[in-house]
């Protein structure tokens, strides 16, 4: 692992008598400070001033992202009928999977004492689009119309079977709770490009309570929590207890907060704990928020063509929907990582229904969010991603009907798509065998696709790491690779 450009231990929260007192270097200790910020400039071209608040004075290279929205869908989507297309499993629907196919791998305790793996074929019809001739479900029609602005990554892999490890796993690179999310990393290292909204804000689609959500997903870690995400929620406030409470005016909270900014100044003279600074931030982004935040959840100046768009269900807070119109919003205010998360996709049994259910919520939604980006000239330097924590397998979990059928989870192949932020579009990447069982081309692992993810907003995975417990940590561990063929 390269040495870190930069750490928490170099510039976070420190005032003069503090790093000049606690570490008793003087002015040998200053200029070496110094000498590690310059080190720690971006390449050549950038510009010398930088919007960025972050621990990185700027990206590392010049990036081709401004912002993320993380399109989680949780639960695991079925690729077999979605995305990856296999008329051998309808051919040879009903027959047993074979062992040489499956070979050792383990599988969840949900199947793994079944008798027989009978294959299922998807009962959905596939079809390619566009000119790249993408294959797609005609479960999802509105996202085969945009296929030409979608990568697709087929050969999506990831290491554990169950979903809180999962998702943990693809929300802050370990499958322990603990970790800084993805969010978290950026906030640290570019801070906000809003002075009046957080870096990092978390939208749930509050209609799917299918599967729980721990708001560790967005947790800060062991990173400042002034760096974790900020949830808004659909209907009633927003944010809970952002506004003055009753007979509290907006001159009386902005007195109070001053003179709590100076009682926690003297307890940082005492203490030098940088936590004491993030909480200070974290009043004043609440302070500026009370305005900022009203203003991106009114959507009554919204026309009707974008409800033509996004479709009526936008009109219903907290659907997917309705959070995905709010995150074009909050991308159009230079929030940095707006992450959406829609449950319901762990369908062990009736598939077929749920299924339909889940792509009604979400298939006119994505499409108009990534239509909306490119008419307004956002897509070209926001990063769309669209996917869940693994697969499902080829086989049905439980009994197989004509028209009905379940599948467990499958962690050794899926499909995610992204679009914008120069990533190559009408593009598919990797490829999995005949039986949709294993990856036969390109597998991209998690911390693969968080390096990939990082490069595109011009951070170097290896080098954005944080002091903790006597280690340097970062999202992608001690792996991960930029995927380099799916940038154009």
């Amino acid at each position: 692992m390269p040495r870190p450009l930069f750490c928490n231990h170099v510039n976070f929260g420190l005032s003069r008598r503090e790093f000049f007192g606690r570490f008793a270097l003087g002015v040998g200790g200053f200029a070496l400070m110094n000498l590690l910020q310059r080190n720690a400039v971006a390449a050549p071209g950038l510009p010398s001033s930088s919007p960025f608040q972050g621990i990185l004075p700027q990206p590392h290279f010049p990036p081709r992202a401004k912002r993320i929205i993380y399109l989680f869908m949780a639960g695991g989507p079925s690729q077999h009928d979605l995305f990856d297309y296999k008329p051998l499993l309808n051919r040879m629907n009903g027959q047993d999977l074979p062992e040489s196919v499956r070979g050792s791998q383990r599988l969840t305790g949900m199947s793994a004492n079944q008798a027989h793996y009978p294959l299922a074929g998807s009962i959905f019809n596939f079809a390619q689009h566009g000119q790249s001739r993408t294959w797609v479900s005609d479960l999802l029609p509105h996202t085969a119309k945009m296929a030409d602005e979608l990568c697709f990554i087929r050969s999506m892999h990831t290491e554990h079977i169950n979903h809180d490890p999962a998702i943990t796993f693809f929300q802050t690179g370990h499958q322990l709770p603990g970790r800084p999310s993805m969010g978290s990393w950026l906030s640290y290292g570019l801070g906000s490009a809003n002075e009046n909204l957080p870096a990092f804000v978390v939208l749930i689609s509050r209609d799917r309570i299918d599967q729980p959500l721990y708001s560790r997903l967005w947790g800060s870690g062991f990173l400042p929590s002034l760096h974790q995400g900020v949830p808004l929620r659909g209907g009633g406030d927003p944010v809970l207890f952002l506004q003055n409470p009753d007979g509290i005016s907006a001159a009386s909270r902005r007195l109070l907060l001053d003179r709590l900014a100076e009682l926690n100044a003297q307890q940082f003279e005492n203490l030098g704990d940088p936590e004491i600074t993030s909480r200070v931030a974290q009043y004043e982004m609440a302070y500026r928020m009370q305005t900022s935040v009203p203003d991106v959840m009114d959507l009554s100046r919204e026309p009707a063509a974008t409800y033509e768009l996004y479709g009526e269900e936008a009109k219903k807070p907290g659907t997917f929907a309705a959070n995905c119109l709010l995150a074009r919003r909050l991308a159009e205010r230079d929030v940095r990582f707006i992450q959406l998360y829609h449950p319901g996709w762990d369908q062990h049994s009736k598939l077929p229904t749920g299924i339909r259910r889940q792509c009604l919520d979400v298939d006119q939604a994505g499409y108009a969010l990534v239509t909306d980006l490119k008419q307004r000239g956002l897509l070209d330097d926001t990063l769309v991603v669209w996917g869940g924590e693994f697969g499902r397998t080829n086989y049905s979990q439980g009994k197989l009907t004509a028209d009905d059928y379940g599948r467990d989870h499958h962690p050794r192949c899926f499909t995610l798509w992204m679009a914008g932020a120069g990533v190559k579009p009408g593009f598919t990447y990797g490829a999995t065998d005949d039986f949709g069982y294993n990856i036969t081309e390109n597998p991209v692992s998690v911390h693969d696709l968080q390096a990939t993810i990082l490069h595109q907003l011009g951070i170097n995975h290896e080098a954005l790491t944080y002091r903790h417990q006597g280690r340097y940590y970062r999202l992608t561990d001690v792996s991960g690779r930029v995927v380099s063929d799916v940038l154009a």
